[in-house]
């Protein structure tokens, strides 16, 4: 078959699309290569070997750890896009309260929308024209596809017969058996307005191809967020409002008026429901599912399943990624009602946990804090703590954490973040992480309960709003303990869970104290990585104490891995032992045995990270402050004494020297400096 001309706005696309121009494909294909063509590292998280998306790590607002349920939904779209069972299931994250649920299908849907606007990746829809001309449609000139179907959906179902349509595609566009076997592995069948419209184009155009053709425009798919188009978000309503018509669409009013046809299926308007607008390679985004009243679930149900709108026995194939959020409580009450578990067959759940990582819950921390310039209620600058981060975020991941026989929590904590944990390894963790997720209760599990990213942002709330924030100008970093103590009373209802993160801030405050006691070296010292040098030149000399070159000077000759240099360092073996009592080792087996444990940490650590400086190491790095801060500076008494009696005139001396180094090299401010040292005076929260 061969047509005279070939000039229709239809020929100009599928030679486009010949041409790889313009790309046919369906949601899930379009979302698999937009995340498998970014960059993919391979990383280590708790024990484990996972990948890394980087789609995922940009913008200025990215999602911040998820490494497991990342991994989980893009095996799931690939899965989907390579023709598998998920393509007839929905993704479903089930978790606490503020982890991210949301934020993470938001972030997924906002990427897609960029990915589709570049040239090449673009959404083509159709509309047919003159449509008043047919003489049954009143005064509507012009019919979109009510779900933004692809024009290569029409190609496919030009004509009736599929071996005269493939014929077609194959003679007039040009396309090869192979690539019309390619096309036909999205085919489905036009949406009923759309069959019934071209229907009656072919009636009136007495079945002339060309003709028919000539009553056909391409125009892209609208990208506008706001519309809900490609990207739509379906929140879940209170009983009395909510009906399937938010969902499929109704009987339209307005085209009643003109469509003389009452069988005419264009009498629907699908663009009502939320499901049409995306239905052209889009996705579909339900929050909180199972909020839902029954009768919408089912709804869903039936999308899920047959990827279709189904009003009135009329149907339209839609193509979809549909993914939906509910917390715990809901699913578990969802759960508990039998004969709903069809729908529950039909979804694959992501069970989403809380971070757990403290070095990554900084950059969460970060967005509670706000990037912006914080101000007191009266208008002036408020100054931000270096020590509120931290503080912050190891409280809060150190409420997510769940108690083990195996492990502390600090310990727990450590390795979550992948640091040394002393004689513990990564491999106890995750035999302590496999124990957890055998548990059937969901919130059992590792991570899935705890302080989540809302309560850590009541707690910078009530940080910032009381008086003493206000009046010094600071949010010093021991206050947001008492706001989170206070959001621990007032929202977290459960007893045992209270008592438990109440527990947890006090772990978390010595933790706090340990930090205080480093800083404090630092600014003594007058230099901002000061301890950092002494913990180094500790490893260094355990290092070079049984190097063959030490000469009867003890000086010992290394190349610096960080610099490439090479270094002269005096093995101080009074310095070593100082630290090593301060470690409770008390025995030659002891001592050796923990110098052969930092030796292998070296060896294993700084082949992978030349910056890596043994900071992690608490215990090691408390020793050293311990003999640097309590005996070095013994000359009137401890550090402590000196800056608490500042009757003398040398004390008065060093407590403004080290207030000088706070403020000029350690980023704090008059309020936090004073405060810092006044706390660093006490005996709280010693251990």
């Amino acid at each position: 078959m061969a047509t005279k001309k070939m000039n229709s706005a239809l020929h100009h696309h599928m030679f486009e699309l010949k041409a790889a121009n313009r790309c046919f494909e369906n949601a899930f294909q379009g979302v698999a290569r937009m995340i498998l063509d970014s960059d993919i590292d391979k990383v280590t998280v708790n024990g484990k070997s996972t990948y890394d998306f980087s789609i995922f790590r940009k913008g200025k607002k990215h999602v911040i750890g998820m490494y497991d349920e990342i991994n989980s939904f893009v095996s799931y779209v690939k899965d989907a896009s390579e023709g598998g069972s998920s393509k007839e299931m929905a993704y479903v994250l089930v978790g606490e309260p503020g982890n991210g649920k949301t934020f993470f299908v938001e972030f997924v849907c906002e990427q897609y929308r960029h990915f589709l606007s570049q040239e090449g990746n673009r959404k083509y829809t159709f509309r047919f024209k003159g449509m008043d001309k047919l003489g049954s449609y009143g005064r509507i000139a012009t019919v979109e596809s009510q779900t933004y179907e692809d024009p290569a959906i029409l190609a496919m179902n030009l004509f009736e017969n599929r071996v005269e349509n493939k014929e077609y595609l194959g003679t007039v566009f040009g396309f090869s058996d192979s690539e019309i076997e390619l096309l036909y592995e999205n085919y489905r069948p036009l949406g009923a307005c759309s069959a019934y419209i071209w229907n009656d184009i072919r009636n009136f155009s007495d079945g002339d191809i060309d003709n028919m053709l000539k009553l056909v425009e391409i125009f892209p798919v609208p990208l506008t967020e706001s519309l809900g188009t490609v990207t739509g978000k379906y929140p879940a309503k209170d009983k009395i409002t909510s009906s399937a018509v938010d969902l499929l669409g109704e009987e339209s009013i307005q085209r009643l008026l003109h469509i003389i046809d009452t069988n005419n299926p264009y009498r629907f308007d699908l663009r009502r429901g939320a499901l049409a607008r995306v239905a052209g390679g889009g996705i579909h985004f339900s929050d909180e599912i199972f909020k839902n009243k029954k009768d919408l679930v089912q709804v869903y149900l039936g999308v899920i399943q047959n990827r279709n709108i189904e009003i009135d026995g009329f149907k339209w194939p839609i193509d979809s990624l549909i993914v939906a959020t509910s917390n715990n409580s809901e699913f578990n009450r969802f759960l508990e009602e039998k004969e709903e578990a069809p729908i529950v067959d039909r979804c694959r759940i992501s069970y989403i946990s809380h971070n757990t990582n403290y070095r990554l819950q900084k950059d969460l921390t970060n967005y509670a804090i706000g990037s912006d310039v914080r101000t007191t209620l009266m208008r002036e600058l408020l100054h931000q703590d270096p020590n509120l981060n931290y503080a912050a975020s190891a409280a809060a991941v150190m409420t997510r954490l769940p108690r083990s026989e195996k492990l502390t929590p600090i310990e727990t904590m450590k390795l979550a973040a992948g640091e040394v944990a002393g004689e513990k390894s990564i491999k106890t963790l995750s035999e302590v992480i496999d124990t957890l997720n055998q548990n059937p209760d969901i919130t059992k599990r590792f991570g899935q309960k705890g302080l989540g990213q809302r309560n850590l942002g009541r707690s910078i709330q009530l940080l910032i709003e009381s008086s003493e924030t206000n009046e010094g100008r600071c949010m010093f970093a021991y206050d947001i303990y008492k706001a989170l103590e206070r959001v621990i009373l007032d929202y977290v209802t459960d007893a045992n869970d209270r008592s438990k993160y109440l527990e947890d801030l006090k772990t978390a405050k010595g933790l706090y104290r340990e930090r205080i006691m480093t800083e404090m070296f630092n600014a003594y010292m007058d230099e901002p990585l000061a301890i950092r040098k002494d913990v180094l030149n500790y490893v260094n000399m355990i290092i070079g104490i049984d190097a063959e070159n030490l000469g009867v000077d003890k000086m010992w000759k290394y190349k610096d891995p960080q610099t490439g240099e090479l270094k002269a360092l005096k093995v101080d073996e009074r310095y070593i032992k100082s630290v090593e009592e301060r470690l409770g080792l008390k025995t030659e087996e002891q001592r050796e045995s923990f110098r052969t444990s930092i030796r292998k940490i070296y060896g294993q650590k700084i082949s992978v990270d030349p910056d890596y400086d043994f900071m992690d190491n608490l215990e090691l790095v408390k020793a050293v402050t311990d003999v640097r801060l309590k005996s070095d500076i013994a000359g009137a008494g401890s550090l402590i004494g000196a800056l608490a009696n500042r009757t003398n005139e040398e004390n008065q001396k060093l407590y403004d020297r080290m207030i000088d180094t706070m403020l000029n090299k350690l980023g704090y401010c008059r309020t936090c400096a004073q405060k810092t040292i006044e706390y660093f005076c006490t005996q709280e929260d010693e251990k």
